[in-house]
């Protein structure tokens, strides 16, 4: 065995093998797939191999894609069978919420490019002559997906990685890893020790104890699935052409066609059960398969025999009752691991055959090159950190499991595991009426209901339309109060920090104590890596906040940044601190009795930021906030925010005094035509097309510059754009396309509607010719075009005039 490799890939099932062809497509030969038994022999072999392209998540549905048009080509590039069935999919609408769902995702399928229709039963019919509709509203037909044989197919591509120069070991266990003095890896394996300069964990259902070696947690439950494989159907014998695949989410269950048998995938919705659990598989384990377990499946396994009556006419020729691991979201865990430089996950897939060639294509592109071709934000191993413990994952991935067809509507919130992050004042605020929603296991307020009313689930406006409406009135009109203690948050100090944060950013840093400024780390690319607003505290003090899934993101981004040569202190203080932001027109007059601080815009203007008291706590106000009102974030003590609120009410109740949430922000900072890190700003572009440019000071140097110079100068090929659109009753969600006559112009990223300036509001990318103030465009929003026009200056306020007050 070599001693050396430039990456080292533990885990050979289609993750792993997945990434190794990539990488060696992309150039990089010297890898090194190591697999304790064979190739396949951990989930991957008893998959039922399902490539479905129906995803409502942008850039998921890409990675899904991407796999659906490599599979069919793979047999002919190498000579070896992959089994692909190129059947197509039909997903059943039970609900008519689901058939809006569907019109989603089929804006997302025009930009994505896999061909998707809504068809009404008769075409279901035809397609599946042998389905009973009743209660069917629709279908989602999927003409592009189909399944494989997941052995020949993960087999087929690691040939095909062979083919390209990577080199794969099989039965060869990884005992331990160590990190050297150098930076690299030591990997201890049964044949010996290899030193690698990249180590990536694709070991599946291991990939936690892998993990466990360099100290980063991996959260995911090993979940026992199983699928049915029917005696011979006589009916489906006798077809020339094979059926679709078929989602039936009322019997939480995929069916289709295995040659001339039926399979019958079931995810039943209780009585789920953890596979291995409390010790996890032996190191000795491969292929292993459970002994079949009727009892959960039988109500779920009773509604696809109602549906598919043919079925219940053949006898049971196996069960196959095997491990697949499910994650806190589902999303797979693929891209840098926390804290460890150059050690990367590619694993957590509970679909791993879909995903194992798009997951490979852009994690190869992530590690070559710095960054994919696409947002990785859904499937990045650091959106979780140390506080999704055990018990955590564990809740959510069962739950994750149940919910495997269950259409999750706008604003639905789910129980497992919650509340789990929480402040002091998560009690004062439910008391008060907020309806929380949970982000990275943070409770945040998104409403306030105050007579008791539950939101009714819609993708179009519903119920809590006015609730809403009510509390953006407040904030524009008076003063509103909001806890956001989720912000990531991080103190850069030394006397080195001005020159490292000036170095890692696009923008200059505040030279005078108290300033802010926006400011974006770029990728080497010159993309945007994440945003932030750094407040300078004093000469050599910084404090620096990003968004709640930037943590452990930025935590890696300043850590890895930083030199022998750099004298600065990087601290994570984000636990430290809550932060209430007090906006509106008085929000003067309410901090004001509270504080020896002068308010005033002579000696606090906009943009900068104190070190003041308010109700006697100390705390450090910022004259910044995300709604475009005059108005301070005050960052205080975790243990000190209860006090604080209370004060603030206590003058706050004589001045109409409104708290408001997540729902309320959103419109307010849609009105002030305010882009969302995550949304439009992602590693997908750079400041030149979402028009940063007054972010960015090419007077200095900075990672990136060179990059987003050279795209300055060959011009942009698409431009974020500021909409306003003909909406009645439903809004942007995101991921709608963006139309201009026939041309498919762009995609939609996030949008709402602004109650105060009564428009509907949106962002989008589009093609630069469509991006000119004026431009008529149409939005495909539930499956209809929408006029839209596109909008030079915000509509509320594009002066700043309020923020200046």
């Amino acid at each position: 065995m070599q001693t050396h490799a430039r990456v080292v890939i533990i885990g050979g099932g289609m993750m792993g093998v997945g990434l190794l062809y990539h990488l060696a497509e992309a150039g990089w030969t010297d890898v090194v797939l190591i697999e304790k038994g064979a190739l396949t022999s951990g989930s991957t072999w008893h998959a039922a191999g399902q490539c479905p392209s129906f995803i409502a998540n942008y850039n998921l549905a890409k990675i899904h894609h991407y796999s659906n048009t490599l599979y069919p080509k793979l047999e002919a590039m190498t000579g070896q069978a992959t089994g692909w069935h190129g059947c197509g999919g039909i997903r059943l609408a039970t609900r008519p919420e689901e058939v809006d769902y569907f019109r989603l995702v089929q804006g997302v399928a025009a930009n994505v490019g896999f061909r998707m229709e809504i068809i009404g039963l008769d075409e279901i019919r035809r397609l599946n002559p042998f389905l009973q509709l009743d209660g069917v509203y629709a279908g989602a037909w999927t003409l592009d997906d189909g399944h494989v044989d997941p052995s020949s197919c993960c087999n087929s591509l690691a040939l095909a990685a062979r083919n390209l120069g990577a080199t794969i070991i099989q039965r060869n266990r990884v005992t331990g890893v160590t990190v050297q003095p150098n930076g690299e890896f030591a990997v201890a394996t049964e044949q010996g020790v290899i030193n690698c300069e990249h180590l990536v964990n694709a070991a599946g259902c291991y990939a936690d104890r892998v993990g466990a070696w360099l100290g980063v947690p991996v959260p995911f439950i090993n979940m026992k699935h199983q699928y049915l494989v029917t005696e011979e159907i006589p009916a489906f014998a006798a077809r020339d052409v094979e059926l679709p695949v078929t989602r039936d989410p009322s019997a939480s269950a995929y069916y289709r066609q295995e040659q001339n048998s039926g399979l019958i995938g079931l995810y039943e919705r209780s009585d789920t059960r953890e596979a291995w659990a409390g010790t996890g598989p032996a190191w000795e384990s491969e292929s292993e398969l459970f002994p079949a377990e009727y009892g959960p499946i039988m109500p779920w396994l009773e509604h696809v025999m109602q549906r598919m009556p043919v079925m219940a006419e053949a006898g049971i020729m196996r069960v196959v009752n095997g491990a697949i691991s499910h994650t806190i979201d589902s999303n797979p865990l693929v891209g840098p691991a926390p804290g460890v430089r150059n050690f990367w996950l590619c694993t957590g897939s509970s679909i791993g055959i879909a995903q194992g060639a798009g997951c490979g294509k852009y994690l190869a592109q992530w590690m070559v090159a710095g960054a994919a071709e696409i947002n990785m934000l859904a499937c990045d191993p650091r959106r979780f950190g140390a506080w999704a413990d055990r018990a955590y994952t564990a809740d959510k991935g069962h739950q994750e499991y149940w919910d495997m067809y269950a259409l999750q509507l706008p604003g639905e919130e789910r129980a497992a595991g919650r509340p789990k992050r929480i402040t002091p004042l998560y009690a004062t605020l439910k008391s008060r009426g907020a309806v929380f929603g949970e982000t990275l296991g943070w409770e945040r307020p998104k409403w306030f209901t105050l007579d008791g009313r539950e939101e009714a689930l819609s993708f179009h406006r519903n119920n809590v339309f006015e609730v809403v409406a009510a509390e953006c009135r407040a904030v524009r009109q008076r003063v509103g109060v909001m806890e956001l203690a989720s912000f990531s948050k991080f103190e850069v100090t030394g006397s080195g920090a001005e020159a490292f944060l000036n170095r890692i950013t696009a923008n200059r840093v505040a030279r005078r104590t108290g300033g802010i400024v926006l400011t974006h780390a770029l990728t080497a690319g010159g993309r945007i890596e994440t945003e932030f607003t750094i407040t300078r505290l004093a000469p050599d003090r910084f404090y620096l906040l990003s968004g709640a899934w930037a943590h452990l993101r930025d935590l890696d981004l300043l850590n890895f940044s930083r030199t022998a040569k750099d004298a600065v202190t990087i601290t994570d203080v984000t636990e430290d601190y809550s932060v209430l932001i007090v906006a509106g027109p008085r929000a003067r007059d309410l901090l004001a009795p509270l504080t020896p601080a002068d308010l005033s815009n002579a000696a606090f203007p906009w943009l900068t930021g104190q070190e003041i008291s308010v109700a006697g706590v100390a705390l450090r106000a910022l004259r910044v906030n995300y709604v475009g009102e005059l108005g301070w974030e005050l960052h205080v003590a975790m243990d000190a925010v209860s006090k604080v609120y209370a004060a603030l009410w206590e003058v706050g109740a004589k001045l109409g005094l409104a708290d408001f949430g997540l729902y309320a922000m959103n419109s307010l900072r849609l009105e002030k035509a305010y882009a969302g890190w995550g949304a439009e700003l992602t590693s997908e572009i750079t400041p030149a097309e979402a028009g940063l440019d007054r972010f960015v000071k090419l007077d200095k140097d900075f990672v990136g510059k060179a990059a987003l110079e050279r795209v300055q100068a060959a011009g942009v090929q698409g431009k974020l754009a500021y909409v306003e659109l003909d909406a009645t009753s439903a809004d942007v969600f995101g991921g709608e396309a963006v139309w201009s006559g026939a041309t498919l112009a762009g995609v939609a990223t996030s949008g709402g509607y602004g109650h105060h300036t009564g428009k509907s509001l949106a962002f989008v990318y589009v093609l630069p010719a469509y991006a000119r103030a004026g431009c008529p465009l149409e939005i495909e929003l539930l499956g209809e075009r929408r006029t839209a026009r596109v909008l030079g200056a915000p509509v509320y306020d594009p002066e700043n005039a309020r923020s200046r007050m």
